[in-house]
């Protein structure tokens, strides 16, 4: 078993954790980053991205994140394709345990990131990035004037229609009850919009599409009362029935809410052990976007910092 040590060791390879060991590399703390199962987050399964500051081109996802490791490798950042399973923050410095290696840590950025969850069918992962998407924000440009349909019945579905419906021809919110979870403001705002459709106790049971080009045309739905099989023809098809964060390891450590993100001090990314910080989506349940992530890298690098000079 290899043992690492390190003044911070970031946990995670997406926008937040690349962000914070390229500042961490850049202030000659010589960080070290496991990258975990997902090397380079859930931009991996992105196609095409266009909202990331400084490409005036769309860039594919991976290679976005490609670029982000290549800048962390180029300042000194020293990388380690492994995945954490234990943590133990009782004292500094904090041990950390993966199946193969041990690490040992002043100070830890947790940014282990939040999986989307999906539906669980063949297709839908098949065409994942083609037309399946679990972001409205992230790919809701791609389907202006094209219908599309919403998956789910909770605020973060009844907002996506809402934001995909000043863009899409037409959005059909799919849920498998008779009513919504959603707040009642955003109820209401659905009901009234001209271009959204409900399709009341209904499942998604397959999606449709083709091979060359590769494009999602469609969604087999079921309504669950009455066994009736529908299909839908729509280009994109947005999954939004829930995100989880990946903060197993940590919840016998650290404070995390409800929903089991991490809970962080107003206005900081320090958790509620002094010494071990949280950045991007991990921490984030609202905004769960690639710019924020990387400027909550950023924060956390910077809180970290404080954190080890001030202890020093």
């Amino acid at each position: 078993m290899a043992q690492y040590q390190a003044k911070v060791i970031i946990i995670g390879s997406g926008p937040a954790g690349y962000t914070a060991a390229i500042y961490a590399a850049r202030a000659g703390l010589n960080p070290l980053l496991v990258a975990g199962f997902q090397k380079g987050g859930q931009l991996t399964i992105t196609t095409d991205v266009e909202n990331f500051p400084g490409f005036p081109e769309p860039i594919a996802g991976p290679e976005l994140m490609e670029r982000m490791l290549s800048q962390a490798l180029n300042l000194g950042v020293r990388v380690v394709d492994d995945h954490i399973t234990e943590v133990d923050f009782k004292k500094r410095p904090f041990n950390l345990v993966s199946e193969q290696n041990s690490y040992c840590a002043d100070s830890v950025i947790i940014a282990t990131g939040a999986s989307a969850r999906w539906l669980g069918l063949e297709n839908e992962t098949k065409f994942r990035g083609f037309g399946v998407s679990g972001c409205a924000t992230c790919d809701g440009f791609f389907y202006r004037n094209h219908p599309v349909a919403v998956v789910g019945g909770g605020n973060t579905a009844a907002e996506e229609a809402l934001y995909l419906a000043n863009i899409a021809s037409s959005v059909t919110l799919i849920h498998r009850r008779d009513e919504l979870r959603a707040d009642k403001i955003l109820q209401d705002r659905l009901f009234a919009h001209p271009k959204i459709n409900i399709e009341w106790d209904s499942v998604v049971v397959d999606v449709l599409g083709s091979d060359t080009p590769k494009s999602m045309t469609g969604a087999v739905i079921k309504n669950l009362k009455t066994d009736k099989i529908k299909e839908l023809k729509v280009d994109g098809l947005f999954i939004a029935i829930g995100h989880k964060p990946n903060t197993e390891i940590f919840k016998s450590w650290i404070e995390l809410d409800n929903e089991g993100y991490i809970k962080t001090n107003p206005g900081s990314t320090q958790t509620s052990v002094e010494g071990v910080f949280a950045a991007g989506d991990v921490k984030d349940s609202r905004y769960r976007q690639a710019v924020t992530a990387a400027g909550s890298g950023c924060q956390a690098f910077l809180d970290a910092e404080r954190f080890l000079r001030e202890a020093k």
